[in-house]
This record gives C-alpha cells, structure tokens and sequence, in this order.
C-alpha cells in the first residue's frame, strides 16, 4: 500500500465517527420537538380530524370555485357573465398569495405586546416562517398547522368574493385586484383575529361559530358601502335588468349548499359529534329559509322564481353559519324560517326603499342574515350541544356585531378611496354600456 493510500485510509477512519455523529444529530435534529411561537403546539396527529377538515378545506373552496362564481354569474346580464366570473378568479389568486404572505400571521399569530395582541397578531409568520410539519395551532392540537392554514385560507378566501356581487357590472378589475388585496390585510385580518385569533371579541363571549360576523356581516356591510360608494349602474330603476341565466345560478347555489357542509361542521375542527349537529343543522336551516322565503314572495308576487328560491336557501345558510355548532336542530329550523323572510325583506323592499344597487344582494343576503344569525345564537345557544354556550347572550352577539359593522364599513371606505387615487373603480359609461366581459377581458359569449 502506497504511503498516500495510507494517509488517506487513517484520515478518513479519524472522520468517520464524526461523520455518524453528524448524520445521527441531523436524524435527531429532525424528530426534536420544534421551538414553538405564541399560537403553537407541538402536533399530536388526529388523523380521522385531519382527513375531515382536509375534506372540509376542498368543499370550502368549492364554494367560492365555482359555486360563488357560477351563482353570480348567472344573476348579470349576458354581457358580464365572464367578467363576474373572472372577479371570484382573481379574488382567489390574490386572496391565497396575501393568507400565505401576511394574512395567516396576522389574523392568528400571538402580538408579544399584550396592548396589541387583543386588536392584532404578529408578524412573526411572514411567509408562513416558524411553520412546520410538527406544528400545530394551539386551536387544533391533533391537526396539522399547514392544514389549518389552509382550511382558514378558504374562509379568507370566500369573504371578499362575496362583497363582489355588490358592485357586480360596473367596477375595474385592476381596482378588484388592489382592494381585495388591501381589505384581506386590513379588515378581514384584523376582525378574524378579534373573535377566532385570541383577540378581545372572542374573550368577551362573542360566539361565531363559521363566520356570521367575521365572513358574513364583515362583507355584506363592506358590499354595502361599496355600492353606496360607486353609484348605480347605468339604468338601474329605469331599465329592465335581467338575470341572464338561472340554471347557472342553480348550480352555483348547488355548489354553495354542499360546499357550506365543509364550511360549517367543518368548523368543529374533528370528525366527532359536534361535527353532526353543525352537519344537520346547516341542511335544515337553508331549507326552512327557501320555504319563508317562497312564502312571502308569493304573497307580494304571486309567483316563485327559480332565483328567488335559491336565494332563500342562501338565506338560511348564512343565517346559521354562526349558530351551527351551538344550537339544537330546533334552534336551526327556526333561525332559518326567519332568515328567509328577513334577507327578502332586505334584499327587495329596504333595497328598493333607500335606492341603493346592491346588484346581487350582498348585504341583502349576508349582511342581513348574517346579523340575524349572530344574534339569534344568542337566543338558541344552548350547552347541551356545545359547553361554550354557556353564558351566551344577545348582549355580547350584538356588541360583536358592533365592533365589526364600524371597523368593516371604516376600512372599507378607506380602502375605496385609495383605489379610487391609484387604478380608479368604475369603468367608463361607454364600456359598461358596451359590457365588462368585452371591455375589460375582450371575451364574450357566443350569441
């Protein structure tokens, strides 16, 4: 054996010990239990959890594609189907960039100053940082934070998509961009962390179960001062303006009732009993809102239409979004038949009243059931469906609702009012007239 051979053979039996030490710290490294920020646990895996809000997730962002979509485009004239559709799209795309960038962070992240952490999280996940395959939110001890993120993302989601549909036909889609972007970080954020995110509504006793005031209210009254704020569309109150395809509307609301399953028992974070109530409840409630609903249409017009039934059910979803896992099956019944007459109330007689071009009723439908969910899960919370019912009461459901319509409809005027300096909102009168689907995304649909 030559005498470099030699070397080369005792230097590497030196640096072989070495070497397994690394490589077994590196294994031990990777099976150590993480250091954990404010919001963390250590994951202890409920796999039949997991695989149910993993399913939960995909039905929630079945809502808002295609169901949200197709429901609202369906309800625009012929000339804006695409453009409508595009705005749930691009709502999408931002809404998912902005959770993963900032918003998952500030919406449950733990502020360290205590003056803080009850109005915002931290900034401490910027790009998700700190999360890892062995993390969990200390929410959901058995599921894996990645999916948790992802499973609120969808909600982050949905809520701007909503506010949409009340200045649907008339707005840019550079504006979309730039406020759906802005009122994700802004507004949804912030009221997200008050009541879910350890912040001061929460610790007050407000009880929202799937969003009655973080998804709902927060964006029927954000679609409210949209509307307001823009103006009506060109000939609203002295032209006829039709839905331009009802079977499209139908399947969106198809998609909205099965995707709000995930959306509600979803919500009770485990494949467990609470999980089955919010199930049932969910079902019952849209069903008694479609028959008050038809009721009163009846009454006023002597006809039902296909639209105004589905809007019953979406009615009865929104209405008991909040109460879902609070309430007893009664409770849901009876918070649908109310619900429906309500948000018909609201998206025809106070619409028509005050003048105002709601154009697809987002605050008539989630703005309004939204309000009356929340506060009748004040009235039908009871503790022998879930034990933080206890102590419930309207009191705190409306000051919950308080804080979110002045802190919702405030930075929403705000945020219009940027856009409205920077890309501008409405689109000229000669491109509405002529259609946003081939003004702003020079497609249409075959006549």
């Amino acid at each position: 054996m030559s005498q470099t051979t030699k070397r080369l053979t005792g230097a590497v039996a030196l640096l072989l010990p070495t070497l397994c030490l690394m490589a077994a710290g590196a294994a031990n490294a990777q099976d150590a239990t993480p250091v954990l920020l404010g919001h963390q646990a250590a994951l202890e895996l409920d796999s039949a959890g997991a695989s149910w809000l993993g399913t939960s997730t995909a039905l929630v962002l079945l809502m808002t594609l295609p169901g949200l979509a197709l429901f609202y485009g369906g309800m625009v004239r012929k000339k804006n189907v695409i453009a409508t559709i595009t705005q749930s799209v691009g709502v999408f795309a931002v809404v998912s960039l902005v959770w993963f960038i900032a918003g998952y962070s500030l919406a449950f992240g733990q502020n360290a100053s205590a003056g803080l952490q009850p109005f915002i999280g931290s900034l401490d996940m910027l790009f998700l940082n700190g999360v890892s395959l062995k993390t969990a939110n200390a929410l959901l001890p058995g599921i894996p934070e990645f999916l948790f993120i992802s499973f609120q993302m969808t909600f982050a989601i949905i809520t701007p998509a909503l506010i949409t549909g009340a200045f649907a036909e008339r707005f840019k889609y550079s504006a979309l961009l730039l406020f759906t972007a802005l009122w994700s970080l802004l507004v949804y954020a912030p009221i997200c962390h008050w009541v879910w995110g350890g912040g001061f509504l929460g610790s007050a006793g407000v009880l929202d179960f799937a969003g009655g005031a973080v998804v709902h209210v927060n964006s029927g009254v954000a679609g409210l001062v949209c509307a307001i704020f823009l103006g009506r569309r060109k000939g609203y109150g002295t032209e006829v303006i039709t839905a331009h395809n009802p079977v499209l509307t139908m399947i969106g609301a198809s998609l909205l009732l099965v995707g709000w399953i995930g959306f509600n028992a979803g919500s009770a974070g485990a494949a467990n009993d609470l999980m089955g109530v919010a199930l049932l409840n969910t079902i019952l409630a849209a069903a008694a809102a479609a028959l008050t609903w038809k009721i009163v249409e009846y009454i006023e017009k002597k006809k039902v239409s296909l639209i105004g039934m589905l809007s019953g059910v979406v009615a009865g979803l929104v209405a008991i979004t909040p109460a879902a896992g609070f309430v007893d099956p009664k409770g849901a019944v009876i918070i649908g038949l109310i619900a429906g007459p309500a948000c018909y109330a609201s998206s025809v007689w106070i619409k028509k009243l005050l003048r105002y071009d709601d154009s697809l009723d987002a605050f008539g439908i989630h703005g309004a059931g939204g309000l009356i969910g929340a506060l009748l899960t004040g009235v039908f919370a009871t503790t022998a469906i879930n034990s933080l019912s206890e102590g419930a009461n309207v009191g705190a459901q409306a000051l919950g609702l308080l804080w979110t319509i002045v802190y919702s409809a405030v930075g929403t005027l705000i945020i219009l009012f940027i856009c409205k300096f920077t890309t501008g909102l409405r689109v000229s009168e000669a491109e509405e007239a002529a259609g946003l689907d081939t003004s702003l995304h020079g497609e249409a649909l075959e006549h």
